[in-house]
Parts: C-alpha cells; sequence; structure tokens
C-alpha cells in the first residue's frame, strides 16, 4: 500500500502491516513519519493511493490525535447524538453515555459544554465517542496525551477488554516505554516506510511496573518540574502540588529515581506492582522502600 496527495512526495511506501484479531498493534515513529495517515486509512478516512485494506471490521471506533471541538453543547448531549447516528436508541445512547463518563471520570460534569473542556477531559469525550457501539477496530492517535493518570488506567483497561473480546487495537505513541507496555505487536514507522519490530516478547498484561510518588522538600529550592510524560519507562503522571505520582517500568524505576533527586525531589514512597491478566491496572502491590 502507499499513499501519497497528488504529484507530492510519497507520505507512505510499500506498506505491509498485519492487524490479527485480539492484537494490540502499536506504531511507533517520529512527527510526520506517516503514523497519522496510517491511521486514517485503516479507519477509513483516507483511502491509499495504491493498495487496500482487507477485512475492516463494520464497527471502528477512532479517537484522532486532535479533538476540540467548538460546541455549545454538553458532553452527554454531544454523546448521545453520536450514539444516535451510529444507530443507537435515544434511551441506549444516553445510558452508554452516562457509563463511559463516569467510567471515564470527567471532571467538570456530564453537563458541561464541549468547548470548556480541558484538553485532557476532551480527550476523554473522544474515547467514549469511539466505544459507543463496542468496536471490532479501535484505532487511537496519541491517545494518553493530556489524560490524567487514572484515566491512563482506565483506557489499558478498554484496550485490553476490546482485544480480549476478538476486536483489534491499533495505537501511536512516541514513547517506546509505552508500546513496549501495551502492544503485542510493534512496527516502526519512518519516512514512509514500515518495518515490523516483532511480536513483544511479553504481554502488556503481565508487565510488571512501579508506582512512584515524589514530592517538594519543606525546605530548599524548589525543584524542577521535568519533562515527566518524556522520561524512560514513565507510563502515567499525575500532578498534584506539591507531589508527583508516576507509574514507571519496572526496569527503569531506579533510573528515574535517580534523576528526581538530581533535580531536587524528594522520594515519599515507591510501591511495586504486578499486572494481573483480567486488568491490567489492578496490581498486586509490595513495598519496595
Amino acid at each position: 500500500m502507499c499513499k501519497r496527495y497528488g504529484r507530492g512526495d510519497w507520505i507512505l511506501r510499500d506498506v505491509d502491516v498485519e492487524a490479527p484479531a485480539g492484537e494490540v498493534v502499536a506504531f511507533v515513529g517520529g512527527n510526520g513519519s506517516g503514523k497519522s495517515t496510517l491511521l486514517r486509512i485503516a479507519v477509513g478516512l483516507s483511502r491509499p493511493t495504491a493498495g487496500r485494506v482487507t477485512a475492516r471490521p463494520p464497527v471502528v471506533g477512532y479517537v484522532p490525535d486532535r479533538f476540540s471541538p467548538n460546541e455549545r453543547m454538553s458532553a452527554v448531549t454531544y454523546l448521545t447524538h453520536m450514539g444516535r447516528v451510529r444507530g443507537l436508541s435515544t434511551s441506549a445512547a444516553s445510558s452508554r453515555a452516562h457509563r463511559l463518563l463516569d467510567r471515564l471520570a470527567l471532571v467538570g460534569g456530564k453537563q458541561a459544554p464541549l468547548r470548556s473542556l480541558s484538553k485532557g477531559n476532551a480527550q476523554k469525550v473522544a474515547l467514549a465517542q469511539a466505544l459507543l457501539v463496542e468496536p471490532g477496530l479501535l484505532v487511537l492517535d496519541e491517545p494518553w496525551s493530556g489524560l490524567d493518570a487514572d484515566a491512563h488506567g482506565v483506557l489499558a483497561e478498554i484496550m485490553t477488554e476490546v482485544a480480549s473480546t476478538g476486536g483489534t487495537v491499533l495505537f501511536t505513541d512516541h514513547r517506546e516505554s509505552v508500546t513496549r507496555a501495551r502492544a503485542t505487536r510493534t512496527y516502526f514507522v519512518s519516512k514512509g516506510r514500515i518495518t515490523l519490530r516483532g511480536p513483544e516478547s511479553r504481554p502488556s498484561e503481565y508487565r510488571p511496573s512501579a508506582d512512584v510518588v515524589l514530592s517538594r522538600l519543606p525546605s530548599g529550592p524548589v525543584p524542577s518540574d521535568l519533562a515527566w510524560e518524556e522520561l524512560d519507562g514513565v507510563l502515567a503522571v499525575s500532578r498534584d502540588v506539591p507531589w508527583v505520582r508516576l507509574r514507571v517500568t519496572r526496569e527503569s524505576t531506579d533510573a528515574l529515581l535517580y534523576t528526581a533527586l538530581q533535580h531536587g525531589w524528594s522520594v515519599e514512597q515507591v510501591t511495586g506492582t504486578v499486572l494481573s491478566h483480567r486488568n491490567p491496572d489492578v496490581a498486586t502491590n509490595g513495598d519496595m522502600r
């Protein structure tokens, strides 16, 4: 499969991707590598210049990389409307919308106008609209962007649930630590070319991680507010002054703690987790302090 617009440069060249049912497939690559174009083709929003997509499920859920609706309607009204567009009755669409917003813990209330929502809460609405009808294919473009730590966990649950019921999940993320933790199959995208990095050796639901709580020292200089999301191994970040809470892959914990101490943070707690098969964010905890 290939893609370009008009006579411009090729955005994708000789793409051959398999996304079997029951798998969570990640696409890793830098900005402009062609990841988002590939996902739009997978969803059916864009057609390849050459080649074709086969065996696309009839129900597709899609969360774009940008979802900023300038709408006066409330979150629940918007989702109810979208549910009706997708064939649900008004009562079924409203019920489904309420359940999804409760699960994702929308901040500001279900009646909040869409245009008043923060980036993270708009992302929750985008995720909810993709799940109004159970998707056979769930496509997520940088889905963790802006989400709080609790929503990170819910998103991981949802991805596992879709795959465990025979659906396929496609997602992009620029952090390889996240793709290693969540994907069962990973493709690397560079300059329009795609190569299979391979089936991941460990399914995401068995990947151990650690929950880390850092705080500012009561005295002394204010520590640097690091770009925690960019550090290797960081899966989720929640800021609640004066604390920062992080979930990090087990093998990256020592390096993260060293970085935090170097920048003036105090380590309050480190709790180890072993992820279960049914729910990747329900953990068996062991204190590692």
